[in-house]
């Protein structure tokens, strides 16, 4: 924000956790190491109640953090939390178009070298929620990809089976042909380094999650989000745009279509 020349304030949220810990009587306020999802969305929710206020004595909007990936996959907090905001600029966005617009903006110097290398720091840090206490060297204890999947892969998923209705079958045959091997085929400018290969079994694995999360878990939240712009071919799932469904919805036909996936390559 410095490099850029954006004004920066900062407001220390601890104090209100603390108390909001002790109100509802949480393990924590007694000196315990409990860091349940309460924990976590205690931290959530106050970020996310701050930015509300202080839009209204500054008569501003609060712009949305979460983007299609996280939607798609109910990653978000619901409510006052990273779920909620004036307007998500970013609700039809993917992860990884993201990631490869941050690199492209600093590759190709948008803007200062300071800010190029800030963008790439940013692009080879882990993602994560950073909610509960992270382990040496600084670093965070959570991962998110480690939970919900690679984005590349469940941005793949979420393309195929809400652009076009490809059953799960075709999704993995899809995906298997795309990541069976990370030395063929034309990619986009990223670091060798960066590039994956996914057994047949790790996209199965991967698939069912995104399968059970969308379908099952994650429409409730999606129902009630703020608007967005349509950005893109990837579709939205903005319930004023492209993506309508009930919240009590079920995954068991997804699922049972997931079945005939087989569990290894030479299958």
């Amino acid at each position: 924000m410095k490099a850029l020349g954006v004004e920066t304030n900062e407001v220390d949220i601890k104090p209100a956790c603390l108390q909001m810990l002790k109100d509802i009587d949480h393990p924590f306020d007694r000196g315990k190491k409990v860091y349940d999802i309460a924990f976590e969305n205690v931290q959530a929710g106050q970020r996310s109640a701050h930015l509300f206020r202080l839009a209204n004595m500054k008569n501003a909007l609060v712009m949305g953090t979460g983007d299609l990936s996280e939607l798609a996959l109910g990653w978000c907090t619901y409510g006052i939390g990273d779920h909620m905001s004036h307007y998500n600029v970013n609700a039809s966005v993917p992860k990884t178009l993201i990631q490869y617009l941050i690199r492209w903006v600093a590759q190709t110097h948008q803007f200062s070298e300071k800010v190029s290398r800030i963008l790439l720091d940013v692009l080879a840090t882990e993602i994560s929620p950073e909610l509960i206490p992270g382990e040496h060297n600084n670093q965070p204890l959570q991962k998110t990809e480690e939970t919900i999947g690679p984005y590349e892969l469940q941005d793949f998923n979420n393309f195929y089976i809400t652009r076009f209705g490809y059953l799960p079958t075709k999704v993995a045959f899809l995906a298997y042909g795309a990541w069976k091997d990370k030395t063929k085929g034309p990619w986009p400018d990223i670091d060798p380094e960066k590039r994956h290969s996914y057994s047949l079994k790790e996209i199965k694995q991967w698939l069912h999650v995104y399968l059970n999360r969308f379908f099952k878990m994650s429409q409730y939240k999606r129902s009630c989000v703020p608007n967005s712009p349509k950005v893109g071919s990837g579709g939205s799932l903005s319930p004023r745009g492209d993506w309508r469904a009930p919240s009590d919805s079920e995954a068991a036909v997804w699922l049972a279509n997931w079945k005939n996936i087989p569990d290894r390559d030479d299958k």
